[in-house]
């Protein structure tokens, strides 16, 4: 499909299929803005945080974290063999922490006072952090693309203006981030009586942003493994090996600080009393800490691209995994009733992440984001025809 002089888009039955998902969502949203939450959701007193908050806010703005550590890693350690991969990072950073602002904006139960937390200021409020810092940080990402959008659309004077500003760009997009994943874990600090002993700590907000961090790394080999996969490109898999190494070390310190946390608590024995919330526990730790790590520790597995994809999945499964238990398993006892998402809470997540997939394929094919492959496999640069399926 051509759109115009300057862009492309190849039409699929996947993506006509995934289209479909996002304009039954658009109609669902609609309705839920006209009627209410109560018309569409499944949310109750006792339950005031669902589908959206738990899945695409929470983990959605985890899942984005590839941004900041990405940018840590690569301009501030100067670690130039990532390079390859800093743009597609940036992307699914972008798009993930849309994805998070639209489920707000979806979640807020009067939708037309969204525009509130702008002129009226509640210093004390780790929500009105979470907002601010979220907002800050979404415009950051839209500035930084501003770089690779002008390789294209060539404006000398705007360029100017923004590689002056990139550094200053670039600090707040480690800072804000860093800040707002840790104040979504504080959200939980105040449910020392609620959320079951395993998950609720102290340690909560660092435990948030931590795993934000080494996410980072494998959500990046994921999605980069996938979109090479899906353009007919070689997957950057020496570079994945290498990123991964900083999530096998952090990941370390991360079972090594729980279990501290656990033991200093007295609640290390409440993991093994065979309960469902117990259960869960173990198997967050188990299959998606302890066995990424002897994965990542493995090279014989960690430079295999299969080995890195895998292990890689496992982390980004077990960050979403903490949080529905945090959300979800960790609260149930102390909320009370029921809950399971609607049909329509359901469409809605499901159209807006189809239509994440969408806009990435639409940029990734329209805008230099995936490296050259000569830059790493001595071959001309291809683009690819993208998810086909």
């Amino acid at each position: 499909m051509q759109l115009g002089r300057h862009f492309t888009f190849r039409m699929t039955g996947f993506r006509k299929l995934l289209i479909l998902f996002v304009l039954i969502a658009v109609a669902a949203g609609l309705y839920r803005f006209v009627f209410g939450l109560g018309a569409v959701t499944n949310l109750s007193d006792e339950w005031p945080w669902g589908l959206w908050i738990g899945f695409d806010l929470l983990c959605g703005i985890a899942l984005a974290g590839g941004g900041f550590s990405t940018a840590l890693i690569v301009h501030v350690l100067h670690k130039d063999k990532y390079l390859p991969i800093a743009r597609a990072a940036l992307l699914t950073s972008l798009l993930g922490y849309i994805i998070s602002m639209v489920s707000l904006f979806l979640d807020i139960g009067r939708w037309f006072n969204f525009w509130r937390p702008f002129f009226y200021w509640g210093f004390h409020s780790v929500l009105f952090e979470v907002f601010w810092c979220i907002s800050l940080y979404t415009t950051v990402q839209v500035l930084e693309f501003g770089e690779i959008f002008f390789e294209k659309f060539r404006v000398p004077f705007l360029q100017k203006i923004l590689h002056k500003a990139l550094p200053f760009l670039l600090i707040l997009g480690i800072v804000l981030p860093s800040l707002h994943q840790s104040s979504l874990g504080s959200l939980y600090i105040v449910a020392i009586d609620r959320l079951y002993p395993l998950w609720w700590s102290m340690l909560i907000p660092f435990f948030f942003v931590w795993s934000a961090f080494f996410l980072g790394p494998a959500m990046v080999t994921v999605e980069g493994t996938l979109a090479a996969r899906a353009y007919g490109r070689e997957p950057e898999t020496p570079v994945f090996s290498s990123l991964t190494k900083v999530t096998l070390v952090m990941l370390i310190i991360y079972l090594i600080v729980k279990i501290v946390d656990l033991v200093y608590r007295g609640v290390l024995g409440m993991a093994f009393n065979g309960s469902f919330e117990s259960n869960m526990f173990l198997i967050e730790m188990s299959l998606f800490i302890i066995l990424p790590i002897i994965m990542y520790a493995t090279p014989s597995i960690r430079n295999r691209q299969n080995g890195v994809l895998i292990a890689s999945i496992l982390v980004v499964v077990g960050v979403i995994f903490n949080r529905m238990n945090v959300v979800f398993t960790g609260m149930a006892k102390a909320m009370g009733g029921s809950y399971f998402p609607s049909i329509w809470e359901w469409a809605l997540t499901i159209g807006m992440w189809s239509g994440l997939i969408l806009v990435y394929c639409f940029i990734v094919e329209n805008f230099p984001i995936l490296a050259k492959e000569e830059h790493a496999h001595g071959s001309s640069h291809s683009v690819g025809t993208g998810f086909n399926a």
